[in-house]
């Protein structure tokens, strides 16, 4: 049974269509108008095993914000709608991984209460048009509309690209081994029977 999902959100400020597939190979293909925000997304389906689509428009001529922040909730809901029951999966991930001088923690639990702690010290600054503090604001986002518990710590950096690049790998590779199936698990991995 595939677990794929495609998420549509229209709003005043944007219009962002979202298709995964949980059990992709990473073939991903990204628009968003900001083209920082498409290598991290690149990155994140590349990195996760997730085919992904990403096509979105929204006000960029006030700024990134509404943009940014609008992907995380659609892909937030896709990942959601992809697990369905959460039957079989591993129910928790974790990965650190380094880009040069910078060293990211991701850790999730598939818990059903979406949340986000984020200890990530990152310069603020501008990359291309996306302005660094987008970032937290897409993992709050993703974290609350996927119904994820998601930690991310930084151990160094100093390079903002290096630290926000860094950590959208590491989230994604915390992910796929979180959504993996395990094949020794016959239900919902809690003791409530339910996530």
């Amino acid at each position: 049974m595939g677990r794929s999902a495609t998420v549509a959100r229209t709003t005043r400020e944007t219009d962002i269509a979202v298709t995964l597939d949980l059990d992709g190979s990473g073939t991903v293909g990204v628009a968003t108008g900001v083209p920082f925000f498409d290598h991290m997304l690149d990155a994140f389906g590349r990195h996760g095993l997730l085919d992904l689509a990403v096509s979105a428009t929204g006000d960029l001529a006030v700024d990134s914000h509404h943009t940014v922040e609008d992907v995380g909730i659609v892909l937030g809901q896709a990942i959601s709608h992809a697990l369905g029951d959460r039957a079989g999966i591993r129910r928790f991930g974790s990965a650190v991984v380094p880009m040069d001088e910078a060293l990211i923690l991701a850790a999730i639990d598939v818990s059903g209460r979406g949340q986000l702690h984020y200890d990530v010290q990152t310069p603020i600054e501008v990359i291309g048009t996306f302005d660094t503090t987008l970032a937290k604001e897409f993992f709050i986002a993703l974290a609350s509309n996927a119904g994820i518990t998601l930690h991310v710590l930084a151990f160094a950096g100093d390079n903002a690209h290096h630290i926000i690049e860094a950590t959208f790998k590491a989230v994604a590779r915390a992910l796929a081994e979180a959504v993996s199936r395990d094949a020794r698990a016959g239900g919902v991995p809690s003791t409530k029977g339910v996530l």
